[in-house]
């Protein structure tokens, strides 16, 4: 079912691919294609327990085309996406998959404001998010806001770089202790980036999440549980060598030992680390009670 689902993706992923205005355009979609993949692969289990037509909430939703993919298997998608700081390129993007899905009726409902901004509470029945939760301006508002939303019972799952382990994934770089110290030393190979589209907006728009900060604001809030899976690094490496697109925003010296380690299967060992110190954060969120209102 999954490959079938997955197929249908790639064929309209091609045509969309083909409606891009240039070049640049066309390898700048290649990424998100195959990010949009990932992301389908990632919440499959998810979707499985799923009834048709449930209401799902994708929190940055991007170029829009998971959501649209989601909306065009039945599911009720709402797609939140501001287009922030250092992510303006996605708006040419997003108008061309948005004409697509509408001429296909499967046009997801955009809903253009900031995470901290939500407010529809007791509506979804899923909710999650795919390489944004480093970008939203608030962790806690967006947390609550996101748990707010969700019906009792329901889960938010998302996954994001934990700043707790010294590397910043999206300029390929160590990290020293904080963003500012960071920024500091290594201004000038952050700032002239050429791997990053808009690298001062990209780099301005990094929160510095943690593990420790997620569990600490679910545990004030009383209303939620998490729980933190320690897989997903040992899946990040074995997507190095299946995914050319993502191994090539590495560097070679890191994909050669990533690809021997594989090889010879030492990466199962990362899901013995401690989620904490894991580069990844993949978490599941569940809203255990509705906030009382007056």
């Amino acid at each position: 079912m999954l490959e079938s689902i997955l197929e249908g993706m790639q064929q309209w992923f091609a045509h969309l691919r083909a409606r891009m205005p240039d070049a640049e355009a066309q390898t700048l979609f290649d990424t998100y294609a195959e990010e949009a993949l990932f992301g389908r692969r990632l919440i499959a289990p998810d979707l499985e327990h799923l009834p048709a037509g449930s209401a799902i909430l994708e929190v940055g939703a991007g170029a829009m085309l998971l959501s649209s993919q989601l909306t065009r298997e039945g599911f009720k998608v709402t797609a939140l996406e501001p287009t922030g700081s250092g992510f303006s390129h996605f708006e040419r993007m997003r108008q061309v998959v948005l004409e697509s899905a509408g001429e296909g009726g499967f046009e997801p409902t955009l809903c253009a404001i900031r995470a901290e901004q939500l407010d529809q509470p007791d509506t979804f029945d899923y909710g999650f998010s795919v390489n944004v939760m480093e970008h939203v301006d608030d962790v806690g508002a967006t947390l609550e806001r996101v748990a707010d939303s969700l019906k009792a019972g329901a889960t938010y799952r998302f996954t994001c770089a934990n700043y707790l382990f010294p590397y910043e994934p999206h300029f390929n770089l160590p990290t020293l202790f904080s963003k500012r110290l960071t920024e500091r030393v290594l201004g000038p190979r952050i700032f002239n980036s050429r791997r990053v589209t808009d690298p001062v907006g990209t780099w301005r728009s990094l929160n510095w999440i943690t593990v420790p900060q997620v569990a600490g604001i679910v545990r004030r809030s009383g209303r939620m549980q998490v729980r933190f899976d320690r897989s997903m690094l040992v899946c990040a490496f074995e997507r190095i060598l299946s995914d050319p697109l993502f191994a090539r925003r590495r560097s070679p010296l890191v994909c050669s030992l990533i690809t021997a380690m594989v090889k010879v299967r030492l990466h199962k060992l990362l899901s013995f680390i401690p989620a904490s110190m894991q580069p990844i954060i993949d978490c599941r969120i569940s809203k255990t009670q509705s906030r009382k209102r007056p």
